[in-house]
């Protein structure tokens, strides 16, 4: 079979190795889709602080199962499923109390340890979760960004009938918005700086919208909540002026969740953080269950895939992929890998 690696920062090979056997305790599943997300690109530009090279890629994914290892019930051949991409060690502090996702010797696949990027992946049945057989491969494979904003949400604990702020229009901007209103929040607005952007969270089902390059943030918080303004904040852009913005506009005693990554150190006021006793809280990745529910709300149509969605690539143009993403920076949202094409 065909293998991706990345040898060094924008160096793509394909390796011919052999598919593996499902060992104890394992399944072979046949890669059919994976999506690249920021992550997957800062990993291709060399500035991934936790990845090091070679390393094949892909952790997010879809595929159907093409053999059971010894020792593995519940599962059957054909099956769809996707892949829950963390490694942990099972020993520590976290991992026994059931935060398995900030496990002390955390590994990702496609990061610090092989990604899915092949035609078919052999791993631990517990790391794999069954996919309803109506859903499609495309929808499956963005299961694990949809599971990234349902953890974030769950962060505020139940959000019915509250009303959300999200910062980024980006898609796990878009797919937290989706996720609170499926999860019972009263109303969301979404902020951007790209109209584009914005129309994509409106037809994903954003209350409202506001680009905050032309309008105050503070004045959109009124605007679409009244005075007593959003309950919580989600930061999905993750740089000072949103992390900012959140603080200084942010409703006295209320919280703000960071789900962004920050690629370089931030500086944020602390001070106001501190003098409006304001919520600071962080989410990172999931857990089984969030994989779960995100299944359950793609289901039930409370969470659409098909806008994010802008393109697909076969398997050997991996690097095209990536020089799209690169090349349309301001209309791509999700680009999708057939594996098997």
């Amino acid at each position: 079979m065909l293998q991706q690696v990345m040898t060094a920062p924008g160096v793509i090979e394909f390796r011919e190795v052999p598919v593996p056997a499902a060992g104890p305790g394992q399944v072979l599943v046949k890669i059919m889709k994976i999506g690249i997300c920021g992550s997957d690109m800062h990993v291709y530009h060399g500035e991934h602080p936790f990845a090091s090279y070679p390393i094949t890629q892909g952790h997010e994914t879809s595929g159907e199962i093409a053999q059971i290892g010894e020792g593995v019930e519940g599962f059957r051949v054909g099956q769809k499923v996707t892949i829950q991409p963390q490694v942990v060690c099972g020993k520590c502090y976290l991992c026994r109390n059931g935060r398995y996702n900030l496990c002390e010797a955390l590994k990702v696949m496609g990061f610090q340890t092989t990604g899915v990027a092949s035609h078919y992946f052999a791993v631990e049945a517990d790391k794999v979760i069954p996919l309803p057989q109506e859903m499609s491969f495309d929808e499956g494979a963005m299961i694990e960004p949809v599971a990234v904003a349902v953890h974030a949400v769950r962060k505020a604990g139940d959000v019915k009938g509250l009303n959300i702020a999200v910062i980024g229009a980006g898609p796990i901007g878009i797919l937290v918005a989706q996720a609170a209103k499926g999860m019972g929040a009263a109303k969301v607005l979404v902020t951007d700086i790209s109209d584009i952007r914005l129309e994509k969270a409106r037809q994903c089902g954003a209350d409202v919208t506001a680009n905050t390059k032309t309008e105050d943030f503070g004045e959109a918080l009124l605007s679409a909540f009244g005075p007593d303004r959003a309950d919580i904040i989600y930061d999905c852009a993750g740089n000072n002026l949103t992390i900012g913005q959140a603080i200084q506009h942010a409703r006295k005693g209320s919280r703000i969740i960071l789900v962004a990554v920050f690629a370089k150190m931030a500086t944020v006021d602390l001070a106001v953080l501190n003098d409006h006793e304001l919520d600071l809280q962080t989410s990172m990745m999931y857990r089984r269950n969030d994989y779960l529910d995100a299944i359950a709300l793609v289901q039930e149509k409370k969470v659409h895939l098909e806008p994010l969605i802008s393109q697909h690539f076969a398997f050997k143009d991996f690097g095209k992929a990536y020089r799209y993403i690169e090349e349309n920076p301001k209309t791509t949202m999700k680009v999708l890998i057939n594996v098997q094409e």
